[in-house]
């Protein structure tokens, strides 16, 4: 496993170190090893809010349920979301009807 991190600012790994300094050869952004550590991975909606453990979410478009025959309609609202451990593309939640969704954040947005 390589040990290099991947570029904050645009997510692609074709970085080096120099000196104290990490530097991504696609975008020029640089960055301290302090600066990397923060906070992990943020999770946004399709809105670019961000998202938190426990907050609620409405869903904005009809989703189908993989094993379930009912549908999510557009205004659901999800309440007390968990966050999926560095994944920003995804959230766990439960609908009033339909338990133990994992769903996509572009599908959502922040009530």
């Amino acid at each position: 496993m390589s040990t290099v991190p991947a570029c904050p600012q645009c997510t692609l790994e074709n970085t080096y170190a120099d000196g104290a300094l990490w530097i991504c050869a696609d975008c020029g952004h640089e960055w301290t090893s302090a600066e990397a550590s923060g906070p992990g991975v943020v999770v946004r909606d399709s809105n670019g809010n961000v998202l938190a453990g426990g907050d609620t979410v409405t869903v904005i478009k009809d989703l189908k349920v993989k094993g379930s025959s009912i549908p999510l309609k557009q205004g659901t609202v999800i309440r007390n979301i968990r966050l999926v451990e560095d994944d920003a593309e995804h959230i766990e939640g439960n609908s009033d009807k339909i338990k133990g969704l994992v769903l996509k954040t572009c599908f959502l947005k922040k009530a």
